[in-house]
């Protein structure tokens, strides 16, 4: 970027030390992560694993107390459930099949992380421009409509990133009639209230052209950690194995997997914990943003904020990055621009923080001036 400012969200270390700051002193609500601290199995899972073999022995490439976890969540077989550095890895390599089937369509606002996989192999990419305007109420339709015919395969981010507009599955479900290959991107998806009802998961055994893509980082905050898992036909996922590096998961990431997997009980409390959370400090902090004057936010059932400007908000986020407040740049969202932010929520005490900087920032900048919405 020509300003200097990163293309999108996570960059803490980065942003801290052209700041001058240290990464402790700045609220990076650029990355949409769960505020709390990761669960206490999780954290236990690594201590005892740190201290046992895990640092010294290779992992098990085969990944069989992982995937057997994850199966035995979401009622699974093990052989549909291959796991992965992070969800950014596996798009790498749906993106490989995906490429070989022909023309992707990419939903557009969207994740700029499926056209980095794609080029990855030369891949063929039409955008999908979707409506820049909706309601309140979840779930909704998918836009069915503004797909092509002449398209093979379509990428699918649910909820929306970077909108937060959860798809109904009753509308999704359709396309798997219609295109060689689905991709479901649904990291985001165990943090929407009411949101597995809509997962396409159940829909995996019967469709060998659907592969679904969950993360782990959102849901635990472990971006650090980075781990994620693929959900598709057993020979597909095969292949994929065949093609990657030998020991994509690290020791400790499995463990920490395998932990918080196994321990239902625990897992179904964390859940209900992020999604009262996601629901009512959602709701609260979009009622306080829609109150500046300037500002349009917009519905959203993840656990971010879209919001637009009617001038630039580039210097606004700048000033909010040197008081210690990272904000998602969104200009690498195709179809938004320079007056376009997303603010990853947090706890009650960070989301003040934003507001207050915000406030503070408003008082000296034109774009303050801007209430027509």
């Amino acid at each position: 970027m020509s300003n200097g400012l990163p293309p999108h969200g996570g960059n803490l270390s980065q942003e801290a030390r052209r700041l001058g700051m240290k990464p402790s002193q700045v609220l990076d609500a650029s990355a949409s992560l769960v505020p709390f601290r990761p669960p206490r199995a999780l954290r236990r899972a690594l201590a005892v694993a740190i201290q046992g073999q895990a640092l010294r022995d290779y992992p098990d490439r085969a990944q069989a107390d992982f995937r057997s976890a994850i199966a035995s969540w979401h009622g699974l077989d093990p052989d549909q459930v291959l796991g992965g550095n992070g969800a950014a890895e596996l798009f790498t390599w749906a993106a490989r099949d995906a490429t070989a089937a022909g023309l992707n369509a990419l939903p557009q606002p969207g994740f700029a992380d499926y056209s980095r996989a794609l080029a990855c192999w030369g891949g063929a990419i039409e955008e999908l421009t979707l409506p820049l305007e909706w309601g309140d109420g979840w779930p909704q339709p998918f836009p069915l409509g503004a797909l092509k015919a002449t398209t093979d395969v379509v990428w699918i981010t649910n909820p929306h990133n970077p909108t937060g507009q959860l798809w109904s599955r009753c509308s999704l479900e359709p396309l798997l009639a219609r295109f060689a290959l689905v991709i479901c991107d649904e990291a985001f998806l165990p943090l929407v209230p009411g949101g597995e009802d809509q997962s396409l998961l159940p829909l995996v055994a019967d469709h060998p052209n659907l592969v679904v893509i969950r993360s782990l980082t959102k849901l635990f905050a472990i971006a650090g950690l980075r781990l994620g898992y693929a959900v598709a036909a057993p020979d597909r996922l095969q292949r994929w194995h065949g093609w990657r590096d030998p020991w994509p998961v690290n020791g400790l990431a499995i463990a920490a997997g395998v932990a918080v997997m196994n321990d239902a009980v625990g897992l179904q409390r964390w859940q209900w914990r992020v999604q009262q959370w996601v629901q009512q400090e959602g709701s609260w902090f979009r009622a306080q943003l829609d109150a500046i004057p300037g500002f349009k936010a917009y519905p959203s059932a993840a656990n971010y904020l879209l919001i637009q400007g009617e001038q630039s908000l580039l210097e606004l986020r700048e000033q909010l990055a040197h008081q210690g407040v990272l904000l998602r740049d969104c200009r690498s969202f195709a179809g938004l621009g320079e007056r376009w932010l997303r603010i990853g929520l947090q706890d009650r005490r960070g989301n003040q923080r934003i507001l207050s900087a915000l406030q503070r920032a408003q008082a000296n900048s034109p774009w303050s001036r801007a209430t027509s919405f």
